[in-house]
């Protein structure tokens, strides 16, 4: 990789060197340039792993940013994205003039990054609300994101044609915001709910980068007519709920885990696909009880609460993994098998 990057040559003034003192030189001098600047890449020439830098760049040459949270030599999909689109020419020839490219490397070997790389890297990661690799994050020259994606098949062309059409989001967030600094009132606080919307992103990034836009909804709209305070209260009493049920998984209490759920079913007050949600954790508790009939009847359940629900299938495929589950618990053991434990 650093043969890539860096030319080495000899000068009049150093004429003694050996192929094995050179290779020497070169190895000490990659190894420092790697722990200077953090990284090297996956992707090869023209990303940068210096997130103050890019920002800087992208503002100087009006483009946009182009982050890659990756883990470079763990994740398998992170490995085949930069094998099958960043590393060929055609991609980077497609995005240079409209991105600024950044790669945030989580990687197994620490020895790869400098700490401050590390820093850097974990502080933008949270920031970012990153939870899987690869995730590639648009954003404008500020660091405000407006577009997140992943892998997709189809090769370089294909993904910048991709990214072209997520680049569209900005142009609709600005347009709504455009709107928004002419208007007053309720019609200010609707153009600026349909420049959040307009980026579908997930809400710990909204709160992160703009909720500051979330204030002046609320500030322009104080009798909600909107929707907006509503649904923005729904979701922190799902994260309340996650947060919750996380704690008491992590203490193995199962039956705390359900006393929660059925108060929080009973207390009411979210959005469809989150009471639905909310329901399907009954049954997976259920299930990880080996209480196959009890998470059966709270499937069903859930499925009549929301019968035309787009997690409907997903739900179809969970119910049949627990009739499996429960055709095999009901089994006779085998000769020598121990019969699974009521």
């Amino acid at each position: 990789m650093c043969r890539e990057r860096f030319e080495f040559f000899s000068t009049p003034e150093n004429p003694g060197f050996t192929l094995i003192s050179l290779m020497k030189i070169t190895s000490t001098l990659c190894a420092a340039i790697v722990a200077l600047h953090g990284v090297a890449f996956a992707g090869g020439k023209g990303w940068s792993s210096d997130y103050a830098a890019a920002k800087k760049q992208a503002t100087e040459s009006k483009k946009d940013l182009l982050i890659d949270f990756t883990g470079s030599d763990w994740c398998s999909w992170c490995i085949k994205l930069n094998e099958e689109v960043f590393k060929h020419d055609a991609f980077k020839a497609g995005v240079k003039d409209s991105f600024v490219l950044i790669e945030l490397d989580f990687p197994k070997d620490k020895s790869k990054l400098s700490e401050a790389t590390q820093k850097q890297n974990a502080e933008l990661g949270e920031k970012y609300a990153v939870q899987g690799y690869p995730s590639i994050v648009l954003c404008d020259a500020e660091g405000r994101p407006y577009a997140t994606t992943g892998y997709q098949k189809g090769g370089p062309g294909k993904y910048v044609e991709h990214l072209n059409e997520l680049r569209g989001r900005k142009a609709k967030r600005d347009e709504a915001f455009a709107v928004a600094g002419k208007a007053e009132g309720v019609e200010k606080a609707k153009a600026l709910v349909t420049a959040l919307a307009a980026m579908e992103l997930e809400d710990d990034v909204v709160a992160n980068f703009y909720g500051e836009v979330a204030e002046q909804i609320k500030a322009a709209d104080p009798k909600d007519e909107t929707g907006f305070g509503k649904k923005a209260a729904a979701k922190k009493r799902m994260m309340d709920f996650q947060e919750a049920l996380e704690e008491l998984a992590g203490k193995q209490d199962m039956d705390g885990a359900l006393a929660l759920v059925d108060k929080t079913i009973k207390q009411g007050g979210f959005e469809t696909e989150d009471a639905l949600q909310v329901m399907m954790t009954r049954a997976v508790i259920f299930a990880q009880q080996n209480k196959f009939d009890e998470a059966l009847k709270a499937v069903d359940e859930a499925k009549a609460f929301a019968p035309k629900s787009p997690l409907i299938p997903g739900i179809d495929g969970f119910r049949k993994r627990l009739e499996d589950s429960k055709k095999k618990g009901s089994e006779p053991a085998e000769k020598g098998e121990a019969k699974p434990e009521e």
